[in-house]
């Protein structure tokens, strides 16, 4: 009952036209096996494992079973060994079950060794020639018979244990490897013999490996007595770690009136007690070798090594271990003395010896102080520096600007780099008070041009009042030595007095690129400094804390926490009795003023975005709809600010960052949530087009267009109560 499958095996056929029973193993009906019999399988069985049903060929692959194993093999013609012990290696292959021998190649065996079975499927041995091996017949300390030859198992490597283990084989324990007996035998025979020559191997090569190109360096000093004036010769001594030879080159000064030689000493080995006698060619050897015989027997003669070394003359020479500094080494009759040496040798006796004082020999007589250069004084013809310069050679050179910081002070864009000041003349003349003049310092080569600003109907002629160039500090001597100071940026602020060739200009203003400028390069210049002021007023008024606080209450009686320029100056000025200066004053007052708050206009931002997403032709309005809604997963119709913003950069949209980042802060809930459809529908300019905004034209102000004219008040409102608490901390 259920059965699907009723197809009989065909167990009757021809063989050379002789009818016979072919199909003794294939089974019964449907694929049953019939009663009493047993299908053998036809190769190696595997458990099923997790995963997916691959077959052997691709399950195993490249994975393979390796057997030790050893066969006796008979040698009937020679009486110095009866049989032979062969040791093989046999591999049985997971994948397809072949089976591969191969015995190693042993040096001098004559026997020819190699592949003894090619890998192929191995029939059983008789009576079971029609199955094949397979993993089930193998195993530890056991026997195999391939064609015929007896093969023992002893061992495996440790991958076939794990897998044997994994297919529920128990490993029987390894067999021991017997040795062969004439190669056992023909072993001791060359392991008594001695080479017919005096052989002893002194191996250089493990240091030569190890230290090639590693060189110790020293440097010396060798105070030659037979020189004239006793002058100390330096010396560089290199000790090469990769054979123990030294050599010596002189450090040459130049015109010292000697000759220029390559080495001091060339390279080779430096005995420590150098010069002696001279040897005779071949007393000093590497080995020393006895004539056994002698002369007793006709001429034949024969040497052997000399281990004691009977007559040898020993020499020692200068190792590592010897140089050091401070040391004295005899080099062949010249004293020598090591003064310090370079990081390398350092680190490496740190190393090896675990030496930590190198501290250098003083040998060289502190060199005496260097003669002050003087120059004459300027003669008044060109300019100090190029009269500076043809003090300096014989070939005059014109004297060289600071290109560098030309290119970086350089005007590049918007960043004209250009301090522009405005003045009046400090004069008692009322023709010359109401003069203006706009003072420009040029960071890029530090040189001032002053503007007069033209007026009409004063009977002054307006215009370039002095030439653009760097201007001289009133006060110094013309013709001197010393080179003149000229003015810098840091003496050009607001408030300060300064005198360009006779005339003395009052600084009042400055336009907004020069206190911008100043502020945020507040470290060159103290008075844009707010932190330095902080502290200068601190140490003036720390003392009467409650007093300054009481006078900036009453200038603010209607409690708005905000005072005006005018009176917030006078504070300060009466503060500080006037040790401010009117720019560190307006400083302070920028700092602490009330910023103004722009609020920008959400039909003004939506035209601005629409007008771009126009200009590029941007329309996938349906798929950006489409990506925030699948985004809402709990379709709300809301999204984090965050994810709006990049699913929009995901698309590319075509709106400045901050444009966009305005645009979703808009259409925020109250939970800080973007409406999306909302925000889509407002940038969608196909469906929703808003009018184009009117662009209002108001003039520019180009800082080359500055007329110099100030602003009614620098700023409009000054928050006195964070200046209070960071002078003197919050109020409690």
């Amino acid at each position: 009952i259920g059965k699907e499958k009723f197809h009989k095996s065909q167990h009757w056929g021809y063989c050379n036209n002789v009818a016979m029973l072919v199909g003794e193993d294939k089974p019964g009906i449907g694929g049953e096996p019939l009663p009493g019999q047993k299908l053998k399988p036809k190769y190696s069985v595997f458990p099923e494992g997790i995963g997916s049903d691959a077959p052997a060929w691709v399950a195993f692959d490249k994975q393979v079973l390796s057997f030790d194993a050893y066969f006796e093999e008979e040698v009937p013609d020679k009486n110095q060994e009866l049989y032979r012990i062969r040791h093989c290696k046999i591999y049985f292959y997971l994948e397809d079950d072949t089976i591969q021998v191969i015995e190693p190649q042993v040096k001098n065996s004559g026997i020819s060794q190699g592949t003894i079975v090619r890998r192929h499927r191995i029939p059983l041995p008789p009576p079971h020639e029609d199955q094949f091996y397979t993993i089930d017949h193998f195993n530890i300390n056991i026997e195999v018979i391939l064609y015929a030859r007896r093969y023992k198992i002893i061992d495996c490597d440790q991958f076939t244990k794990n897998f044997l283990r994994k297919m529920g084989v128990r490993l029987n324990p390894p067999a021991g490897r017997p040795d062969d007996p004439y190669t056992k035998e023909r072993q001791k025979i060359l392991d008594s013999m001695k080479p017919l020559r005096p052989y002893e191997r002194i191996d250089t090569l493990k240091q030569f490996l190890e230290h090639n190109g590693h060189i110790l360096r020293f440097f010396c000093v060798w105070d030659d007595p037979e020189s004239m004036f006793h002058d100390p010769r330096e010396l560089v001594l290199r000790y090469y770690l990769s054979d123990d030879t030294i050599d010596i080159k002189e450090i040459i000064p130049v015109n010292s009136g000697r000759d220029v030689v390559p080495l001091f000493l060339r390279r080779d080995k430096l005995p420590k007690y150098a010069p002696t006698g001279l040897y005779q060619p071949g007393t000093i050897t590497s080995r020393t070798v006895l004539n056994v015989f002698g002369k007793l027997v006709g001429n034949r003669s024969r040497y052997i090594l000399d281990n004691r070394k009977t007559g040898a003359v020993h020499q020692e020479f200068y190792r590592d271990s010897d140089l050091k500094i401070g040391a004295v080494i005899n080099v062949w009759g010249r004293k020598i003395m090591l003064c310090d040496c370079d990081e390398f040798t350092k680190e490496y006796y740190r190393t090896k010896y675990g030496i930590e004082d190198f501290t250098p020999v003083s040998y060289k007589a502190p060199p005496p102080p260097k003669p002050e250069k003087t120059f004459p004084p300027y003669t008044g013809f060109g300019s100090e520096e190029d009269s500076l310069c043809s003090c300096m050679g014989l070939l005059p050179k014109p004297p060289q600007k600071d290109f560098k910081k030309f290119m970086e002070k350089d005007r590049s864009g918007m960043e004209s780099n250009i301090l522009r000041f405005l003045a009046k003349l400090v004069t008692d003349s009322p023709i010359d008070t109401d003069r203006k003049f706009i003072i420009s310092y040029f960071l890029s080569d530090d040189t001032i041009s002053v503007f007069e600003h033209i007026q009409r109907n004063t009977g002054i002629l307006g215009g370039k009042f002095l030439e653009r160039g760097r201007i001289k500090k009133p006060g110094q001597e013309l013709f001197k030595s010393e080179p003149s100071e000229y003015f810098k940026a840091q003496n050009l602020f607001v408030g300060a007095r300064v005198c360009f060739h006779g005339h003395n200009f009052l600084l009042v203003d400055a336009d907004e690129y020069t206190f911008n400028y100043m502020e945020k390069h507040a470290n060159e210049f103290s008075v844009a400094d707010v932190g330095v002021i902080l502290k200068k007023l601190k140490d003036i008024a720390e003392s009467r804390s409650r007093e300054v606080r009481q006078v900036f209450a009453a200038s603010d009686p209607e409690h708005t926490k905000v005072i005006e320029y005018d009176p917030f100056r006078n504070l300060i000025v009466s503060i500080t009795d006037g040790a401010f200066s009117e720019h560190e004053i307006m400083t302070l007052g920028r700092y602490y003023s009330v910023k103004d708050e722009y609020e920008v206009d959400l039909h003004f931002l939506l035209s601005v975005a629409q007008e771009q997403l126009k200009k590029n032709s941007f329309e996938n309005f349906e798929q950006l709809s489409a990506v925030l809604t699948y985004n809402d997963r709990e379709k709300c119709g809301v999204l984090p600010h965050e994810m709006c913003r990049t699913i929009c950069k995901s698309f590319k949209l075509p709106v400045a960052d901050d444009d966009l980042q305005a645009l979703l802060t808009m259409f925020e809930d109250d939970h800080k949530q973007v409406e999306y459809k909302k925000f889509v529908d407002g940038l969608n300019w196909r469906e929703n087009q808003i009018p184009a905004f009117q662009t209002i034209k108001v003039p520019l102000k180009n800082e080359d267009d500055w007329s110099g004219q100030p602003p009614s008040l620098p700023v409009k409102g000054i928050k006195y109560l964070p200046l209070l608490d960071d002078l003197f901390g919050k109020e409690e």
